[in-house]
């Protein structure tokens, strides 16, 4: 199939097309003793991971696990019809993401208030997840993979409060989720990912720093793909949350309204993305992804609440 990568390992890059886009969000398959599935994608996405996994022989009984590094919409929208799909997978993810996908009624509702008639299209809807298959993560936990391997999890708030990044035993693989921020294969461009309501300043620099330190051989970005050169990246990932913090707090001194804040910061650092300069489907990845509204209303959220 055309939206399989294999990337070594025994992981599998699949591309779930998201509302019929390539390239914006991947799940990942470890095919190891214990198959585990790594995000999900959109509900509307859910039929063609399927389909990738059965390609690549994962059959409905043969899934031991599906792991979200959060519980936002385009990493696990699909998680309820993919428990229907592989009824012996567990479903894994942080304790403060667990209820939410147990009875998702309360996260629909606030996804349906940001995106209005767009969530049909981009998400479709979240289904429940019967409470018993889920397992709840604490701020380190692990997911056997079989034959020894396991893939360990390490809180990584920031971006939001029921994040974590995963590590891979057999490869040194890192699954950053959003904490890192979003990465543009074609252009290499990285960009940060601070949504409303949890971006928190402090926290996601220290989210970044537990990533450092866990020594990753690869980064495997939801949005997208397979990166090596991971200190420079993860360096990088700081250093564009500061200067879009920096911008948005220069804008709310100068107590600019929230569009003439988002037009501000995406002047002052529209130079730093090759994407920006190209016409057609990178810059509308980048900014479907890592809009700069969401981005900056996310940082005036923090600021308002740390100096109300």
């Amino acid at each position: 199939m055309d939206n399989i990568t294999a990337l070594g390992g025994d992981v599998y890059e699949i591309d779930t097309k998201m509302a019929g886009y390539s390239g914006i969000t991947a799940g990942y398959l470890i095919l190891s003793d214990r198959p585990c599935l790594v995000e999900t994608g959109t509900s509307t996405s859910a039929p063609v991971v399927r389909d990738a996994l059965a390609s690549l022989g994962v059959g409905p009984d043969d899934l031991a696990s599906v792991v979200v590094t959060h519980i936002h919409l385009d990493h696990a929208g699909g998680v309820g019809d993919i428990a229907k799909f592989f009824p012996s997978a567990q479903i894994v993810v942080h304790e403060k993401g667990a209820r939410h996908l147990a009875d998702p009624s309360r996260l629909m509702a606030s996804a349906r208030m940001v995106w209005g008639d767009k969530l049909d299209t981009l998400f479709g809807e979240l289904s429940p997840t019967e409470a018993e298959r889920i397992v709840a993560l604490g701020d380190t936990g692990a997911v056997d993979l079989g034959n020894g391997r396991t893939l360990s999890s390490h809180y990584s708030p920031g971006h939001a409060k029921h994040h974590v990044g995963l590590v891979d035993s057999g490869t040194g693989d890192l699954y950053v989720g959003d904490a890192a921020g979003v990465y543009l294969p074609e252009t290499g461009d990285l960009r940060p990912a601070t949504p409303p309501p949890d971006f928190d300043l402090e926290t996601a620099l220290n989210s970044i720093a537990l990533f450092k330190a866990l020594g990753p051989q690869r980064l495997l970005f939801s949005h997208y793909g397979p990166v090596d050169a991971v200190q420079d990246t993860l360096e990088r990932s700081a250093e564009e949350l500061r200067i879009w913090v920096d911008l948005t707090r220069q804008a709310h001194a100068e107590g600019m309204d929230l569009d003439h804040a988002v037009a501000m910061v995406r002047d002052r650092t529209k130079e730093r993305y090759a994407a920006l300069e190209m016409e057609g489907e990178a810059a509308e990845h980048f900014e479907l992804l890592s809009g700069a509204p969401s981005n900056v209303a996310g940082i005036l959220h923090w600021l308002n609440r740390v100096n109300p």
